[in-house]
């Protein structure tokens, strides 16, 4: 049996070492020549700046602009179908709340042209892997920290109030319902990474009812984070796209033959009670009992498939980007990735 003391703290050498970015060395084809330019919409701002309008009018010409996202924005992320969407509206208009947040917004995104700059290429990507992709709106606004990026009817929406920097002063004060390990991740470096991960996720590969083992959970999250290493830039660390600190990669680097062991040994690869392997597959400030005193990564399951699909691209090389996706046979790929970690020490 594999005990938490196992798992002790040093790896503080190995953080002066692990290496932040992507471990795949395969040069990224040549995009260029896909026609392909997103601009973000400013819902955020077309909304503010209705207050000078009536209430009537606005709500119009929002309607008429953004139709769908509209009116989820009205009735499902700020509001509910109990109000009509001009009395959203006014609520909103004389909340001072919403006033503050809306200027804090705009002083850290006047513009959005570099996320812009950045999704058109992480988005070119995706249309060269797949030219039958249909690419939506995208559509920036605030939701009072309620919605980050939601995906509705042909539009992917930017809760810019989400990423406004970790030392925001909203999120100081929203601390019980955004905690810390959810807040240091609201910030702008974030925003193409989970934008990019969540349209994949819900448009393109979808995760199988049928797939209920922790191994295939794992394999399915791993070959999700193995398509952000395709589409992401090059000099983006791990740590952004798996959203860990750098002392959690490290302490993931570090133990990974442990990790390995206690999956095997806890008998926990095949389970599929899911109240017993969500812990090692969903967010928080770690993963209980792996860890001194609270040090290990949350999700290792995630992480831990995230290796086992790139090993398995290393070993078998002919296997194409679209081919791997298309595969849901979890047992092969463990099994042809040849993957069991070492002992560093």
């Amino acid at each position: 049996m594999i005990h938490k003391s196992k798992f002790r703290q040093s790896y503080l050498f190995f953080l002066c070492t692990v290496l932040f970015f992507s471990c795949s060395d395969s040069k990224k084809p040549d995009v260029s020549n896909i026609k392909l330019d997103i601009k973000i919409e400013r819902f955020d701002k077309d909304l503010y700046q209705g207050r000078a309008k009536s209430v009537e009018l606005t709500d119009s010409l929002l309607h008429q602009k953004y139709g769908a996202f509209y009116e989820d924005f009205i009735f499902k992320m700020v509001g509910n179908d109990s109000y009509t969407s001009q009395e959203v509206l006014k609520g909103l208009y004389e909340d001072k709340a919403y006033a503050d947040l809306n200027h804090e917004v705009d002083s850290v995104f006047p513009n959005l042209t570099q996320v812009e700059n950045e999704l058109t290429q992480s988005f070119r990507y995706i249309k060269y892997y797949y030219p039958k992709a249909q690419i939506p709106r995208f559509i920036g606004f605030l939701s009072g920290f309620s919605y980050q990026t939601p995906i509705g009817d042909n539009y992917v929406g930017i809760g810019l109030d989400m990423f406004l920097g970790k030392d925001s002063k909203f999120y100081g004060a929203l601390v019980n319902s955004l905690p810390l390990y959810l807040s240091r991740k609201f910030t702008p470096e974030y925003i193409v990474p989970r934008v990019s991960e969540y349209y994949v996720r819900e448009n393109l590969f979808k995760e199988r009812d049928q797939d209920r083992s922790l191994l295939s959970k794992m394999i399915y999250n791993g070959k999700i984070l193995y398509f952000m290493d395709q589409i992401m830039p090059d000099n983006m660390p791990d740590s952004v796209k798996i959203g860990y600190t750098d002392k959690q990669l490290g302490w993931c680097n570090a133990f990974e033959a442990e990790i390995w062991g206690f999956y095997l040994e806890s008998n926990l690869l095949y389970e599929t009670d899911y109240p017993k392997i969500q812990v090692y597959l969903s967010e928080g400030p770690f993963t209980p009992g792996l860890g001194e005193k609270n040090s290990s990564a949350p999700k290792l399951g995630v992480w831990t498939g995230w290796q086992i699909v790139r090993k398995y691209m290393e070993e078998n090389p002919d296997v194409t980007l679209q081919q791997l996706m298309a595969d849901t046979d979890a047992q092969k790929i463990l099994t042809k990735s040849k993957y069991k970690p070492k002992l560093m020490r």
